[in-house]
């Protein structure tokens, strides 16, 4: 059964990224917005939705664990291998507002989340996100969409449009382009859920601890909502909703999803361990310097190749822990 539910699963979340890039394209164009705001927010507030019913339940029931690690795991997996992935098929690239507002927010949530973690080495009582951690992280998510609505408000989205295929595409009726948005992220919900029943079941069956499977296949799990919609807005000239989409999902999720989270149930970090938290905030730099540096603010094939193998060897590195 378990495999049943690894198979439709995927299933779903490749029909549905289709058809929520498809819609939220449109109304962004009927709206006069950029991609980019539209990924920054309603796409990646869908995409980032598995995160956030993942890490509230394990909250609920007291799998403080898992809930972490299906955080840190899930922005790992966003930075290195969706982003490396859609640039090997095709280089990406990246306007300045990203690189001087969005991807340094990003290192910002990092950051944070790596402050809280190392709380205990600061004279903190122990390593654990409380419930006042939780509203600051809920403020900080707060001020991010303030600042994103004001951009789009004043028409600063971004600097790079659609490809000339995209563009020229006559825009479905707005009614159409709702349907298809709300439809689309049904089905990544859905499907991402199933996805991480089957997958959590397989890996539950071998003994493996809730930190690892948080950081690993519920993560991989919950994020392939990301990855379907980024390589599908990456093949179809869009890069302002691919690379929006990881952004937003991983403030999303470190914000909100654990802004929430540690709302509802104080979460110790158990398992997560400093590492796990530094590679993520390294992964958040190298985002950074490969599209700020080197090729024009693009970021390259062999770039995307160097973030794939990074999260294999970090793949590797959590296996031969156990």
């Amino acid at each position: 059964m378990d495999i049943f539910y690894l198979i439709a699963g995927l299933v779903l979340i490749l029909v549905g990224a289709n058809m929520l890039t498809d819609g939220s394209a449109d109304m962004a164009r009927r709206w006069g917005v950029s991609d980019m705001v539209v990924g920054l927010t309603v796409v990646a507030m869908g995409t980032s939705a598995p995160e956030l019913v993942i890490s509230v339940l394990s909250s609920v029931e007291n799998h403080a664990e898992l809930a972490i690690g299906n955080v840190v795991g899930s922005n790992i997996f966003n930075i290195l291998m969706i982003v490396g992935v859609a640039a090997l098929i095709k280089p990406i690239k990246v306007d300045r507002m990203v690189l001087t507002a969005d991807i340094p927010m990003v290192m910002v949530s990092s950051l944070v989340l790596l402050a809280f973690g190392s709380a205990v080495w600061l004279g903190g009582p122990e390593r654990i996100i409380s419930r006042a951690d939780g509203i600051v992280l809920l403020l900080l998510f707060a001020i991010f969409m303030r600042l994103t609505f004001a951009r789009a408000h004043d028409g600063c989205g971004s600097d790079i449009g659609a490809s000339d295929e995209a563009a020229s595409k006559p825009p479905m009726p707005m009614w159409k382009a709702v349907v298809w948005t709300l439809v689309g992220l049904g089905a990544l919900v859905g499907g991402g859920n199933w996805f991480v029943d089957g997958a959590s079941g397989i890996a539950s069956s071998l003994g493996v601890s809730d930190a690892i499977i948080g950081l690993t296949v519920v993560a991989v799990g919950t994020s392939l909502p990301e990855l379907a919609t980024t390589i599908i807005a990456a093949l179809k000239g869009m890069p302002g909703l691919a690379i929006g989409n990881v952004i937003g999902s991983n403030i999303f999720n470190i914000f909100l999803v654990l802004g929430v989270s540690a709302v509802v149930r104080p979460l110790p970090f158990g398992g997560v361990t400093q590492i796990d938290l530094l590679v993520l905030t390294g992964a958040s730099l190298l985002f950074w310097i490969v599209g700020r540096f080197f090729r024009d603010r693009t970021i390259t094939r062999s770039e995307g190749a160097l973030m794939i193998l990074l999260y294999i060897a970090y793949t590797i590195y959590l296996i031969a822990t156990l």
